[in-house]
């Protein structure tokens, strides 16, 4: 049987992943800069897996200001082929209620000032994939089937509308995603989405409803306080089901896998490619530099 990986990038309030045996931090170095802190490695049945606090230990990085590139070329340097991107989430439907889990399968992209973080083909290479389905669906069922294991309420997929924030919607522009049909509204994950699919890692989002935006009058506007405590209350919960995501990934008969799904995205001639940019991608995608 093949080596089993899963990284897994934790949202708001998921800083730790305390269960992993034989663990050790580790501080990795890319071509784009440092990640948002040290990873914790270790095992989990026999998994081995890579864990980041998405904002940093003390929750000291921004959504605008983080890493992302940074983030999942070290993941692709630790070996993990699969991530699990973990993510709070306000809700922008009645039934879609704090406390609840949502495995998307969608994106809306809203942000605008994230280019050089959406990307790793730039400057000197360019590539154009293919991000029809932006969720890697079986790892995506396999979390949804960890997350009822362990007892969530979990909704089957989702449209999780990405923002640019820090600052919360205006209610007009909350009103204006229902109108589109948006389920979730978050400020995270899509970046990650488009360079796990560029790096060839299976990737999904895990998104943990905290809060009914600024929609819903009645329930009032968005606080902080409010949501850390549902944040609080889901922190064990996602916790579980990670742990029995690990399970299901070491118990499946085959390894989930994305790799050669840029096989054909690489614009650029090989012999174009800057020397610069090969140095760069040569571990995302080595066997199309040629």
């Amino acid at each position: 049987m093949s080596e089993r990986t899963l990284g897994i990038i934790g949202g708001s309030g998921i800083y730790d992943l305390p269960e992993l045996e034989n663990r050790k931090e580790v501080k990795i170095e890319t071509p784009f800069g440092a990640p948002s802190d040290a990873f914790i490695t270790g095992t989990m049945f026999g998994v081995r897996m890579a864990f980041l606090p998405r904002h940093g230990r003390g929750h000291l990085i921004a959504p605008h200001e983080l890493p992302f590139r940074a983030n999942l070329h070290a993941m692709k340097q630790l070996g993990m082929e699969c991530v699990l991107g973990i993510s709070a989430v306000g809700s922008m439907k009645a039934e879609l209620q704090p406390g609840h889990f949502v495995m998307v399968d969608q994106f809306i992209d809203r942000t605008r000032g994230r280019t050089q973080e959406s990307t790793f083909f730039s400057d000197g290479c360019v590539a154009h994939a293919h991000f029809a389905d932006p969720i890697w669906e079986p790892l995506r069922k396999i979390t949804l089937q960890a997350a009822r294991s362990a007892g969530a309420t979990v909704h089957d997929r989702g449209i999780y509308l990405c923002m640019e924030g820090p600052h919360f919607s205006t209610r007009a522009e909350s009103r204006m995603y229902r109108h589109w049909g948006v389920d979730v509204i978050g400020m995270t994950n899509l970046q990650e989405a488009k360079l796990a699919r560029e790096a060839e890692l299976a990737y999904a989002t895990l998104a943990l409803v905290t809060d009914f935006d600024c929609w819903h009058e009645a329930e009032g506007d968005v606080d902080v306080s409010k949501v850390l405590a549902v944040v609080r209350q889901n922190a064990d919960l996602a916790q579980r089901t990670v742990r029995e995501t690990a399970r299901m990934i070491g118990a499946a008969p085959t390894a989930i896998s994305a790799k050669g799904c840029m096989q054909h995205a690489v614009m650029t001639s090989s012999a174009a490619i800057t020397p610069d940019a090969r140095r760069r991608l040569q571990l995302l995608i080595r066997d199309q530099l040629g």
